[in-house]
């Protein structure tokens, strides 16, 4: 006869894997003594020992340096974790660009490549661009394969987060119904998430940018389409399926023109990208004057956007039309801040001042008071800090927990995987190098499922 588990087992289990869950997000802030981490997880020193010994065993947590004590005695042995364990593989995918960087646990890159792609020429090209990308920034950053514990996609379009297929993306021509994570897992040989590039955006403000710690925030990422992640009570809001956010469809006039989702007066219609040129074409043909010679281009909108006075015009009126969509999302959702990123939010002051006024006369007091509406910090690398913060988000969980275990004890056996810092920051200005990499053997590692990411690791705020 066979008998389950006793409750208790299986209890005392969980509560040891919340435990170590919540001992690696302190570490993950900073260096801690074993007494400090006791003292605030509320644990005896014998129950923190005999968690670090084990972290320490797969070598996740390594010792180094003291410091002082208040008193007399021995000082403290802090402890850190080892953010080379194990490699997290981000890739920013959009409309007009490929990026793939090598992150350590910290989300710091290791190696990174950007180039330019269009990806209206489909998802077989666009997967032989990426395992080309990741072969050269993995044995640039001398990352073996076997070290990458999860790989994660930012896509511009909705992603069904239950299938993870991507469903009728209005900027992603030909890509419908196409499951870019199981594509992608084939060709590199680990495990893939995917998410929707303005989600993965809200992500990364939350846990690296200037509103770091906020638990009610929307991001709005202003490029080729607009879109938006919403983050509520510190965790992402997907919808029913995963088509949450989508900002850019709302008809902000039901007569106005038709935009690529087929709706009349959508905020791409007057806000995206694609419609600013002619816009300022127009606004110049009706007499506004421009220092700007012809024919005038997004790149030269953005570099006049606070100094030519046909530029000026171009960006208040694009965020007078941004602002009366995000005034409904205030209105809707009340968050403590608007974060506004993407590539049209380099047209900087005079855009968000724009924003601003127009959201402010349509906002409820009740929720515009505390809300604040403010440009990115992050730039852009939103879309692979996003990446990383969402595999952190499913690795660090009771079901990530034993695979990062796996992957950084197999690391520690074959000598790989350091406290060393990396060789480049985020803010290191890594080239675009679209050259093909040096030939190497197939990525071929075996993967692991892991459950879909959960909203963030140690508690669930970002």
């Amino acid at each position: 006869m066979t008998h389950s588990p006793p409750h208790d087992t299986l209890d005392l289990a969980a509560i040891r894997a919340r435990h170590t869950l919540l001992l690696l997000g302190l570490l993950w802030d900073g260096d801690r003594a074993r007494v400090d981490i006791a003292r605030d997880l509320g644990l005896s020193r014998s129950a923190i020992s005999s968690i670090v010994a084990e972290l320490m065993e797969v070598g996740l947590v390594q010792e180094g340096g003291t410091r002082d004590g208040t008193g007399v005695g021995r000082r403290a042995t802090l402890l850190h974790l080892n953010a080379r364990a194990a490699a997290l593989l981000a890739i920013d995918l959009g409309a007009s660009h490929a990026r793939v960087d090598v992150l350590d646990l910290r989300c710091r890159s290791l190696a990174s490549r950007s180039v330019p792609h269009d990806i209206q020429l489909g998802p077989q090209a666009t997967y032989a661009l990426l395992t080309s990308l990741a072969t050269q920034v993995l044995q640039e950053a001398g990352v073996p394969l076997t070290q990458v514990a999860v790989a994660g996609v930012g896509v511009p379009g909705p992603v069904d987060h239950e299938s993870g297929r991507v469903v009728q993306p209005p900027n992603m021509p030909g890509w419908d119904g196409e499951h870019v994570g199981e594509h992608l897992r084939a060709a590199l040989g680990v495990d893939v998430l995917v998410d929707n590039d303005a989600n993965l955006g809200a992500l990364a403000e939350a846990r690296f940018g200037a509103h770091r710690g906020v638990s009610d925030l929307i991001y709005v990422k202003l490029a080729t389409g607009i879109g938006a992640g919403v983050l509520l009570g510190g965790r992402l809001h997907r919808g029913a399926r995963g088509g949450a956010g989508e900002i850019g469809h709302i008809s902000i006039n039901e007569q106005g023109p038709v935009g690529r989702s087929g709706n009349p007066g959508s905020l791409e219609s007057y806000a995206a990208a694609q419609v600013l040129v002619p816009l300022a074409t127009r606004l110049h043909a009706e007499g506004t004057p421009t220092t700007m010679n012809a024919p005038l281009t997004l790149d030269d909108l953005l570099r006049h956007a606070n100094s030519d006075p046909l530029a000026q015009a171009v960006w208040e009126t694009a965020g007078h039309h941004l602002g009366v969509a995000i005034s409904t999302t205030l209105n809707l959702f009340n968050p403590q801040a608007v974060v506004i990123g993407g590539r049209l939010a380099q047209a900087g002051n005079v855009l968000i001042d724009a924003i601003r006024a127009s959201a402010d006369r349509r906002t409820m007091r009740i929720n515009a008071d505390r809300a604040r509406i403010d440009l990115g910090t992050l730039g852009e690398h939103a879309g692979v800090l996003g990446a990383g913060a969402m595999m952190l988000g499913a690795l660090f969980t009771p079901r990530g927990l034993p695979h990062l275990y796996r992957v950084s004890r197999a690391a520690q056996e074959a000598g790989v995987g350091s406290r060393a810092p990396p060789r480049g920051g985020l803010s290191s200005g890594t080239p675009d190098n679209p050259a093909s990499p040096p030939a190497r053997p197939g990525l071929t590692a075996q993967p692991f499922t892991l459950a879909p990411p959960l909203p963030f690791p140690f508690g669930g705020t970002p």
